[in-house]
């Protein structure tokens, strides 16, 4: 098993450093050859309504033991229980071509996201209950691509997150606030659930705070649409965080122009759009704060099997483009993707300060009742 594991981190590894080289060089259209599968898109198999009501289709719920989820890091502070109900949509973890939206049965990519979920759901472990859907996303191509099979894929993903926010709903303590959370394609489809789930309705008074990391919320486009408001003070519920960590000197250009490909929830092209930018060490929109305020950073060890939180390793900022400065070029390991873009690391950089950030909205939703 430890041998097996292994080989997972070093072709994990190398994946990414291909990608980022080749992204560096070559840009979109090597990423396309590369990643983006050939054939035309065909739907998933039809499953029924009930799919998630088993245990089957989950990495994490409640009864659901030895999950990725609860998993711990060395050093962290001891953790003190949070009466929340926390729902978390990994990241992309399906990066073959052979089909726009990554099988089930795919072990790759399913043990790669239990390996994304320990370093990302891993702060909200403490809560009473944690939620995380195995799905069937789109592959990694989907994002590199102009053609109605990249949207087809990523439609196709969200319906099966749809299904499983449905029944962590149904099943959910109804007593308790609600987290909602997710990194990378997982945000992606989290705006959209909470512009069609959760806006306007009654569910909405729940939700204790959201976290949308590591994919551009839209000031104008987005947010109003999502019925909550930015996170502009660290002990406001029922509000919306979402940031983009780039060390320096920094180059977000092509995060920009791979906006132009998609649009807001409002239907508008996201071009030149605005995105929001809230700072993880100071739980406001658009602030800074030096590297003393960081509670902890997860810092992975070579072999990415673990890590140590280290207190004080990073400040944070706001810039004015809507991306978070790391004020410098921290040491994460090799996911540092081209334009110091610490896409991988969201969470890691601020993982005791997130941890520390949703259990003080979760009081505060409590007080506030």
């Amino acid at each position: 098993m430890a041998r097996k594991f292994l080989y997972l981190v070093a072709v994990l590894i190398a994946l990414f450093v291909a990608a980022g080289l080749a992204f560096q060089f070559a840009g979109d259209r090597l990423m396309q050859l590369a990643f983006v599968p050939s054939q035309p898109f065909t739907a998933p198999t039809a499953m029924p309504a009930s799919r998630y009501s088993g245990n089957a289709l989950w990495f994490a719920r409640p009864g659901l033991s030895g999950d990725p989820v609860h998993w711990q890091p060395e050093g962290a502070r001891p953790a003190v229980p949070v009466d929340a109900a926390v729902f978390f949509v990994h990241p992309t973890s399906y990066l073959a071509r052979n089909a726009w939206n990554a099988p089930l049965d795919d072990a790759e990519s399913q043990d790669r996201a239990r390996l994304f979920l320990r370093g990302l759901a891993s702060p909200f472990a403490n809560a009473a209950e944690v939620w995380s859907p195995r799905y069937r996303q789109a592959a990694f191509g989907a994002f590199f691509t102009a053609k109605p099979e990249g949207q087809q894929a990523l439609d196709a993903a969200y319906g099966d997150v749809l299904a499983a926010f449905d029944e962590f709903v149904a099943q959910a303590a109804t007593d308790r606030p609600i987290v909602l959370a997710g990194h990378s394609q997982g945000a992606f489809h989290l705006r959209r659930l909470i512009a069609e789930r959760v806006a306007g309705k009654p569910i909405a008074g729940r939700i204790a705070a959201v976290y949308a990391v590591g994919w551009p919320v839209a000031l104008e486009n987005d947010l109003p649409k999502m019925g909550l408001p930015a996170c502009t003070a660290p002990d406001q519920p029922g509000c919306v965080a979402s940031w983009l960590s780039f060390g320096e000197p920094y180059d977000a250009e092509a995060m920009t122009k791979s906006m132009a490909r998609y649009k807001g929830l409002d239907g508008a092209n996201l071009a030149g759009a605005k995105f929001l930018c809230w700072n993880p060490l100071t739980g406001t929109q658009g602030a800074s704060a030096p590297a003393s305020a960081n509670l902890g950073t997860l810092v992975p060890r070579d072999s990415l099997k673990d890590g140590t939180i280290k207190p004080a390793y990073t400040p944070a900022g706001c810039r004015p483009d809507g991306t978070l400065s790391l004020g410098g070029a921290p040491t994460m390991g090799l996911y540092v993707l081209p334009g110091n873009n610490y896409h991988v690391y969201d969470v890691p950089l601020f993982w005791e300060n997130l941890r520390a950030d949703y259990a003080r909205r979760v009081t505060a939703w409590k007080a506030a009742r």
